[in-house]
């Protein structure tokens, strides 16, 4: 059985890779051919760990191959697994465009008999317009049928969350089509659902929404506890041993963020909307998640009032360890905000400095490790929970900052550890701790007179 897989990205890289990893022969199409040479030396566009061993033994093997020869690629494939972007429009829809390009290759080119599996996340009834369009654009006398197959694989665990799936979520309306993906999965020794088309398409929706209202749900816990004087940790660890809610998106911080929640939230909230109905708790989801980011921003701005001249120190760019991802990540709005404010920002990230490089090229700082953001700062902001920012020793913040007033977007802190510590703490959800705030003010208003 002939595999292809249509994009490189976190879907089709990751989908492509793992389907070599257990044994399938795999060719990943993609338009660079630059990113197309480096991945054939083993080496992934993307952060992701484990990916860049599996690409090179896998590679070394013969069975994961890359090309941006589409139209051999395409000819006599089997199944072409389609993981291209869906990015969302301005208004909230997604963006089809990417996948409709690769169908139309698709039929331009097919010669055999092939199955589509569309893997993108894509809105409610797409994958019935895909099976539509590749019928209607077909060159060759050959039989296309399409299959829905969403992936839930996390940024930072990929190749994990594909190899060991807590289920394989098949969409089709053919026997045939099941059983082409019942074999392929067959390897990966995982629970299958099969359902039809539309109903895994509102899987993936669903699954998404949900752990993102989840998220959200516990922020504005954490808010609430503030103003009660409860602890939102204590309350997560009491509601965790409840195996109706679980464990897992119980943490208070700054939002969500990344390539799947936001866009995933927003999509489904247009397509309601699109169709007459509003999801009240998705639509509250986007407004809490929003509002959210800027939660220690405006606590900066109750502390100091302006912020103007002031030296910032920056901890965590992307949107969560693990990823060099910035999409949707509270660092980018915050630094903005601070940058308006008239603040001098150093910053840091194990990762992912060089993609906000891209973002703010000269307008801040970058240092490679958390200690020399740290230095003669007045405020800090912790933005991800990076292990190398969470092993600083609160001292350390004592000893290398003007001020040492921490803002911690990711409780990476116990309450205990900072208590009788010389620092100001603000966190999430949780008592605020002030031990020098009269000298602190004092000292700042004194250097702008």
């Amino acid at each position: 059985m002939k595999i292809v897989v249509a994009g490189t990205g976190y879907v089709g890289l990751v989908t492509g890779a793992c389907l070599s990893e257990v044994g399938h022969s795999v060719t990943c199409v993609d338009i660079d051919e630059k990113k197309v040479e480096i991945m054939k030396q083993g080496i992934s566009p993307i952060y992701e760990p484990g990916l860049d061993e599996i690409l090179k033994k896998n590679h070394d093997k013969g069975l994961l191959d890359f090309t941006t020869d589409y139209k051999n690629a395409y000819k006599d494939a089997d199944v072409v697994f389609v993981g291209v972007g869906t990015p969302e429009r301005e208004d909230g829809s997604a963006n089809l465009d990417y996948v409709f390009g690769v169908c139309k290759q698709i039929a331009e080119n097919v010669k055999n008999d092939c199955l589509v599996v569309v893997k993108s996340t894509v809105p409610i009834g797409t994958n019935d317009k895909v099976e539509e369009f590749l019928k209607e654009n077909v060159i060759n006398n050959v039989n296309i049928e399409v299959a829905s197959n969403p992936e839930f694989l996390a940024q930072g665990t990929a190749v994990i969350d594909t190899l060991h799936a807590s289920r394989i979520v098949i969409g089709v309306e053919t026997k045939k089509s099941e059983d082409t993906l019942r074999k392929i999965y067959s390897r990966f020794n995982q629970p299958i659902v099969a359902t039809n088309r539309r109903s895994a398409e509102m899987i993936k929706y669903a699954s998404n929404d949900f752990l993102a209202l989840k998220i959200s749900f516990m922020n504005e816990m954490a808010n609430v506890c503030e103003i009660v004087g409860a602890d939102i940790e204590d309350v997560a660890k009491g509601m965790s041993y409840d195996p109706r809610i679980g464990a897992k998106f119980l943490n208070a911080g700054l939002g969500y963020g990344g390539s799947c929640f936001p866009k995933d939230t927003k999509a489904l909230h247009w397509l309601a909307n699109d169709h007459g109905y509003e999801i009240k708790t998705i639509k509250a989801t986007i407004e809490v998640n929003e509002n959210q980011k800027y939660k220690l921003f405006r606590k900066a701005k109750q502390r100091f009032g302006s912020l103007k001249g002031m030296k910032v120190a920056v901890l965590g760019l992307t949107f969560k360890p693990g990823t060099d991802d910035l999409r949707e990540a509270p660092s980018i709005p915050n630094v903005r905000r601070l940058l308006d404010e008239g603040a001098q920002i150093v910053a840091y990230d194990p990762v992912g400095g060089n993609n906000f490089k891209k973002l703010f090229p000269t307008e801040i700082e970058y240092v490679t490790t958390p200690e020399e953001t740290l230095r003669d700062a007045d405020m800090a902001f912790i933005f991800t929970e990076w292990n190398e920012i969470k092993s600083v020793k609160l001292d350390k913040y004592v000893e290398l900052m003007k001020n040492p007033v921490l803002f911690d977007g990711r409780n990476c802190y116990k309450l205990s550890e900072v208590e009788n510590m010389n620092i100001d703490y603000y966190s999430v959800g949780r008592k605020q701790i002030i031990n020098l705030r009269a000298e602190v003010t004092q000292e700042v208003t004194s250097t702008r007179i």
